[in-house]
């Protein structure tokens, strides 16, 4: 591995093979990741002739070694989130700044925080793969935001061993509306099995749906709401958006002026649909929620929401 050279490379896989665990890389050369999550950007370069005649992996370990010939920019901020809440509205205002880096929910990140490694190893790894995200491909970046999945609330301690003076914020909404838009287009941390063991996991059979979906809200919520007790950390209602990315959100992120017009440059689009126009769809969520759904999520997740907006800004 002597003179490892990965320069606008980005590792897109991680996984155990025999004992042994490696990384999977795609070229992107100087490319900017635009796209409302990662494996979307992942996606089109793989379509570039380039990366269908050549790839490259690594052992894991090549992350540090990597980090160590070339440091990338340290995480500024991490955004967690209770999903379908608005925190891709956020990582694309973010996006538009010529400035940053987003990496929005990799699915090595997620596969390092819950892995069995043991904990030097995995921080080592953790800090090599974003300082990988990290790389300035285009000379111009100076800051990094990493935007988690969901259920990574559960790994909060981990990534926090690793980065503890980094900033983090935790985006909620209301649950009958997160559980409204499950209940239409399952994520896969919604569908039973689909992603293994998780902080949302309490081992209770479920008896459909809507009570799988409504216990699962509930218990991202009142993860959510422990972590923001105990570190004192940001919560930020769905209801704030996007007009607090002009005010106490841009001072989280620390953006000027200029960045914080730049920001709103996305905001008449669709977070998760660029293409498409953004609206606000809270009452028509409401109305579509069934009787048996407004029940189960008043009793496994309203009172967590009810407490998240109670503290204090």
């Amino acid at each position: 591995m002597e003179g490892l050279n990965l320069q606008g490379w980005l590792p897109i896989r991680v996984w155990q093979e025999a004992g042994q665990w490696w990384v999977d890389w795609c070229w992107f050369g100087d490319k900017p990741l635009s796209q409302p999550f990662f494996g979307d950007a992942v996606e089109d370069v793989l379509r570039l002739p380039f990366n269908q005649a050549f790839r490259r992996q690594t052992p894991l370990h090549a992350l540090a070694q990597w980090q160590h010939q070339s440091p990338g920019l340290a995480p500024s901020a991490f955004i967690f989130h209770a999903s379908r809440c608005g925190s891709t509205l956020i990582s694309q205002m973010l996006a538009q700044l010529d400035d940053h880096i987003v990496i929005s929910e990799p699915p090595p990140l997620d596969r390092l925080l819950r892995s069995d490694l043991p904990a030097a190893e995995r921080c080592a790894a953790l800090k090599g793969l974003l300082s990988a995200y990290g790389q300035p491909r285009r000379g111009v970046e100076r800051r990094l935001v990493i935007k988690l999945d969901a259920w990574n609330i559960g790994e909060l301690s981990r990534l926090r061993e690793c980065f503890p003076d980094t900033p983090w914020l935790f985006v909620y909404r209301d649950p009958l509306e997160i559980a409204v838009s499950h209940l239409r287009r399952p994520g896969m941390h919604m569908v039973p099995g689909m992603i293994g063991p998780s902080v949302l996991d309490d081992g209770v059979p479920y008896t459909g749906p809507e009570d799988f979906i409504a216990r699962r809200v509930g218990k991202l919520l009142q993860v959510g709401l422990e972590q923001c007790q105990a570190l004192a950390a940001v919560a930020v209602n769905y209801t704030e958006l996007p007009e607090a990315m002009a005010g106490r959100l841009a001072d989280f992120f620390q953006l000027d002026e200029a960045q914080r017009r730049q920001a709103f440059a996305t905001v008449g689009r669709h977070a998760k649909q660029p293409a498409q126009g953004f609206t606000g769809d809270s009452e028509e969520k409401r109305r579509e929620a069934s009787a048996l759904l407004r029940e189960l999520v008043m009793r496994w997740a309203q009172g967590p929401y009810e407490a998240l907006k109670s503290l204090p800004p």
